[in-house]
């Protein structure tokens, strides 16, 4: 807004032509910078030779297994209803909370954790977590663990970004903090109030196993979609589990995708042999959470 008025008043006669250009001047000076402070992660990023750390997008899977997930951050409203409805199918999501609504309503949160589904974090008060030091950064996540532990009995494991929004320094703090950072590759955009009925046909023409889908807590028609959707995965034979059952925890890597994937296992009669010239080395690209920028990044 400041920005805006600034350029209101620089309002030029139009006999003026030195005003017009120096207006000009400030106007392109100002976009400039802006340009400058949007890519200035990347910047840094690329200067350093850092490649772009990813989040956990979806899991290759051969077993069928796929993941529902629930971000509750602002209304209460329908949290019931989506607790009977997943209990009447016999399903466990997971629900990734912000500290400030665990502060609101712990006794959602309770029964949420009680009816056998997992409560994840979707940090204390859900900034940009890119726009925080790595020292705000460890408190929202360690101040939203704390909440969630108090009532659950159970650390989070999991920390899904506000916004999805990420970069290499969030991850690599929650990596110390034994936390998995996770996204999504399902999008049921329920946040726009679409009809039950699209929110369906988008979520299932979409899920496939390895799949992590999207949901909200609050959206109008989710509770709504909800049957429609859980019926089809049952007659599609994908069963459908809590995120920390679907990720892999060891000799794992991360695609360029966004997509977890079981690192294939040496040859038994290389374990012990001594790397020879011509031997190909370990791809750095290949290692866990080391890759360029997911496409389904927003």
């Amino acid at each position: 807004m400041k920005f805006l008025s600034f350029l209101k008043s620089l309002k030029p006669e139009k006999s003026n032509k030195k005003v017009v250009l120096k207006t000009g001047a400030v106007v392109m000076c100002c976009l400039a910078l802006v340009a400058i402070n949007i890519s200035f992660d990347r910047i840094a990023e690329a200067a350093s030779g850092t490649k772009r750390q990813i989040p956990i997008y979806r899991v290759a899977r051969e077993d069928n297994k796929a993941s529902i997930s629930f971000d509750a951050a602002w209304g209460n409203e329908d949290t019931k209803q989506l607790i009977d409805i997943l209990q009447k199918y016999d399903v466990k999501a997971t629900f990734f909370v912000v500290g400030q609504w665990v502060d609101k309503y712990p006794e959602s949160v309770k029964a949420l954790s009680d009816a056998g589904h997992e409560i994840m974090s979707h940090s204390d008060t859900h900034p940009h977590m890119p726009q925080l030091s790595a020292e705000n950064m460890r408190a929202e996540i360690r101040n939203t663990a704390d909440k969630i532990e108090k009532i659950t009995g159970a650390k989070p494991t999991l920390f899904r970004p506000p916004y999805g929004d990420y970069n290499n320094m969030l991850i690599d703090v929650l990596r110390e903090e034994g936390v998995y950072c996770i996204q999504w590759d399902v999008d049921s955009l329920d946040w726009k109030d679409l009809p039950s009925e699209e929110i369906a046909t988008r979520v299932i023409g979409k899920m496939k196993p390895g799949s992590i889908a999207l949901f909200h807590n609050a959206a109008k028609n989710t509770p709504a979609s909800l049957p429609a959707i859980l019926e089809a995965m049952k007659e599609k034979g994908i069963e459908l589990v809590p995120i920390s059952e679907l990720i892999y925890y060891e000799n794992y890597q991360i695609n360029h995708a966004g997509e977890q994937q079981l690192k294939a296992a040496p040859p038994k009669d290389a374990e012990n042999s001594t790397p020879t010239e011509g031997t190909p080395k370990e791809n750095p690209e290949e290692k866990a959470y080391d890759a360029p920028l997911n496409p389904f990044y927003r």
